[in-house]
């Protein structure tokens, strides 16, 4: 009997509305958990490449790796490689010159392509390998330096080599400003050969990983006890600039997983609570026929479960090939071939959220009716108490932010929107009574206005909650909308196509007015220049900078010269968060930017000590500020006035530019005029990182239209809930002689002012919700965004009021006997 009761309810309305939102909101966050994983899987793949391999383990001293690490590394199935990096002079017939020599392997690189040039006039080309034993290549720059010709030799120590080729980019370059020789790369195991690395010799050695994530994991974990401050483990995510930009690709993903997490708690219990009401009746029934309370409770409990469990089901066996879909259009777009993976962890979250929604919001209600005696059933009476329909409101929405904490795992995504809804809330309690005590007010010439009004009136609980499930579905939709137009375009902003992609370093005091002059004669747009002095910090407030934090080895800037710099002017990507910028007149004080002076606990006014060659200066903080490090232009740790601390000391010169690849040629003349500065083009760093900008934006997209035909199912699910009494309601104004033009404009009105007030609500929340997430989250700078403002409550009035005039067809066309005989 159970089994044909559960299938017989499948043919009610309320109960096909519960179950095909429980089947969009499985599906949708089953497929944006499958999409997400796999869309951060292809970006870390693709990123890898910064590193030319999945991890790095880099010594911080001169110390080499241990042999016994590769080789647990090997054992665990993963491939290594090994690089060592020094400084050196490189001899050839014309002099010498000092290089900044790279030693590879066979097997580098693990990720990624060299970009290499067979000479000068030839195409560039991209391989997989370095140079074999014996050969070198050098950087165009070195070559013109060194007057050397593909085939000739230069010398490394006691040993010659023979030049093969030319080193165009290598995959792990790193934007190091500190990197001023030009750059040489030889085989790994030439370099004992060179007898160029003694004791005391400073080298910098690496070992490269690639492979499986959880080998990768396995060997950090074992790595960890025995790495004791001597040597640091990387991943792309700690990397400056491409750290930045995969967390904010991660932060929009996980944005977007939260949000349909959240339009599927209000499918499922606009659509539940129905149901639930829906079977007071039955439950009477039960209950006349003998039934127990607890029997009752079983029975529904049950009927919940085998339901969530057949959808949840369905709704994964959809996801997967929708993801696979988003994943192969996704591929096309990135110019990738598909390789999609997945596993059964993504699905988890979509699981959970049907069990925790479907009976946070349906069983609380069906739970009560088995108190409730049956007369008071059948007489239709109120069951319950708005206390206690307010404790199981509350209940149930800690269980979704829970549920979406435990999701995203991040506290202030899920305060921003718990915010959010929380104002929305609030303002729609007392808006709502405030509105219709207004509109009560109102005397309206037009029969339609005033029956729709009186029906607000006299539905006001119903109201409300369409009030309510709209303007929620609003702020969603609108909140993630913002995101994809505000939020990305302002990271966007930030990195745009003419971003810096040349940097000139290490320029001579006497040769700043000809490097001027020289990018202004080619109609080279330059950022500021700015002085470069190399210092370390040695003290805060008179204590030893490795005293002061508890351990000194988590703080690099401790453990080498730092790049400091003077300007009177704030640069354009920095902000100051706490303090003063300096004025023009200005001869004292430093600034400090944000993450190291949360790091070392710098307050306004606290003493920094620096040295500098055999000068100890001493400042005081005087500003905090944030820096958009991704931004590609000359940022700084430390900066001091134009007239302070570091006026007469020793400096080279630093700015940056865009050169289009066509006027690369520009380049040549620059380094024949200026052979002394160095040159750092960092084109393949903004290539990536623009890349995952545009990745990001199209995963956005596709979330964002799921996004919107789950906000479309809550939308009608809402309307669907009260279908049955708007048909007899609207049956017995048309028998008692209302017009079919009549009834057609009061619902459509009636809608149109839930819409309009649900809108602007809705969006006025979003704001709320978009201000916390850009200023914390995505630490960008807030603007109120008008035109949506504007837009969204006029929009949104005109939507919901098609989309009623719709759903209640059968109020208008049907005939009234025939009507009420359907709903007998």
């Amino acid at each position: 009997m159970n089994g044909v009761l559960i299938f017989r309810d499948l043919r009610q309305s309320t109960v096909k509305v519960m179950l095909i939102s429980l089947l969009i909101a499985v599906s949708s966050v089953a497929t944006i958990s499958l999409f997400s994983e796999h869309l951060q899987q292809t970006l870390l793949s693709s990123a890898n490449a910064f590193l030319a391999a999945d991890r790095q383990l880099n010594s911080r001293s001169s110390a080499p790796i241990p042999s016994e690490w590769i080789g647990q590394a090997q054992s665990q199935g993963l491939k290594t490689s090994l690089v060592a990096e020094f400084s050196t002079m490189v001899a050839s017939d014309s002099g010498f010159h000092l290089v900044a020599v790279k030693a590879v392997d066979d097997q580098y690189p693990l990720r990624g392509e060299l970009d290499w040039q067979s000479d000068l006039d030839s195409p560039r080309q991209s391989i997989m390998h370095g140079p074999a034993r014996g050969e070198v290549w050098l950087n165009p720059r070195l070559m013109r330096m060194l007057e050397v010709s593909l085939g000739d030799e230069v010398e490394i120590g006691v040993t010659a080599f023979k030049v093969s080729g030319l080193l165009v980019r290598e995959p792990d370059a790193r934007m190091n400003l500190s990197a001023l020789a030009p750059r040489l790369m030889m085989h790994f195991d030439d370099v004992p050969s060179t007898e160029v690395i003694q004791p005391g010799s400073r080298i910098r050695h690496q070992a490269l990983f690639a492979g499986a994530e959880s080998a990768l994991v396995d060997l950090e974990q074992w790595l960890e006890p025995q790495i004791a401050g001597e040597f640091r483990w990387v991943d792309v995510r700690q990397t400056e600039s491409l750290g930045e930009a995969l967390a904010r690709a991660e932060a929009f993903l996980m944005l977007g997983g939260s949000l349909a997490v959240l339009l599927a708690a209000v499918a499922i219990a606009v659509s539940s609570r129905e149901y639930a009401r829906s079977q007071r009746d039955v439950v009477a029934l039960y209950k006349t026929f003998g039934m127990t309370g607890r029997k009752i409770q079983q029975h529904y409990l049950f009927r919940l479960g085998l339901w969530g469990v057949c959808t949840a089901i369905l709704g994964l066996l959809l996801a997967i090939p929708a993801a696979l879909l988003l994943a192969s259009i996704a591929a096309r777009l990135m110019d990738q071939s598909l390789q999609f993976q997945w596993s059964l962890w993504p699905v988890w979250p979509a699981v959970l959220t049907a069990a925790v929604v479907l009976f946070a919001f349906a069983w609380p209600a069906i739970s009560r009716l088995r108190d409730i005696p049956a007369m008071r059933v059948f007489r239709s009476l109120e069951q319950s108490k708005p206390a206690a329909s307010l404790v199981e409101t509350s209940l149930a929405l800690l269980a979704v932010f829970a549920l979406i904490w435990l999701y995203t795992a991040d506290g202030l995504l899920v305060l921003a929107l718990f915010s959010g809804l929380s104002l929305l809330l609030v303002t729609l309690a007392t808006g709502s009574a405030v509105l219709l005590k207004l509109l009560g007010k109102l005397s309206f010439t037009w029969q339609s206005w005033k029956m729709a009004v009186i029906r607000l009136k006299r539905h006001r609980s119903a109201s409300l909650v369409q009030l309510t499930v709209f303007a929620m579905t609003l702020m969603l939709a609108s909140t993630l909308i913002l995101t994809r137009t505000a939020l990305l375009s302002d990271w966007q902003a930030q990195l745009p196509e003419d971003a810096p992609n040349h940097f000139l370093l290490n320029i001579p005091a006497d040769s700043v007015e000809s490097v001027e002059a020289f990018l202004t004669e080619h109609d080279i747009d330059q950022n500021p220049l700015y002085p470069i002095v190399r210092g370390r910090l040695i003290a805060i407030n008179g204590t030893s900078a490795n005293e002061w934090i508890v351990n000194p080895e988590q703080v690099s800037e401790l453990n080498r010269e730092l790049s400091l710099t003077a300007s009177s002017a704030l640069p354009d990507d920095n902000s100051v968060l706490a303090g003063q910028w300096f004025t023009q007149q200005e001869r004292w004080g430093v600034s400090v930017e944000q993450s190291i002076a949360e790091t070392l606990g710098l307050q306004i006014g606290d003493e920094l000590q620096f040295s500098i060659g055999a000068e100890v200066i001493s400042e005081p903080v005087t500003s905090i500020r944030s820096v958009q490090w991704d931004s590609m232009r000359p940022n700084f740790f430390f900066m001091f006035p134009e007239q302070g601390a570091l006026t007469n000391q020793p400096a080279t010169w630093l700015t940056s530019f865009y050169l289009a690849d066509e006027d690369k040629l520009i380049l040549n003349d620059f380094v024949r005029q200026f052979p002394t500065i160095a040159l750092l083009e960092i084109d393949h760093i903004i290539e990536r990182i623009q890349n995952i900008i545009s990745q990001v934006s199209q995963a956005v997209e596709a979330i964002l239209v799921m996004i919107l035909l789950a906000a479309l199912a809550v939308m009608f699910s809402v309307v669907s809930a009260t279908l049955a009494e708007r048909q007899r309601e609207g049956a017995l104004i048309r028998t008692l002689g209302g017009t079919q033009r009549l009834m057609n404009r009061s619902i459509m009105v009636e809608f149109a002012m839930i819409g309009f007030f649900a809108g602007l609500a809705g969006v006025m929340a979003a704001e709320l919700a978009v201000w916390g997430l850009q200023y914390r989250l995505f630490e960008g700078q807030f603007q109120l965004h008008w035109p949506l403002i504007l837009t969204v409550p006029v929009v949104s009035a005109v939507l919901i009021a098609a989309f009623g005039r719709w759903q209640l067809k059968p109020v208008l066309e049907v005939s009234p006997m025939l009507l009420l005989r359907r709903l007998e």
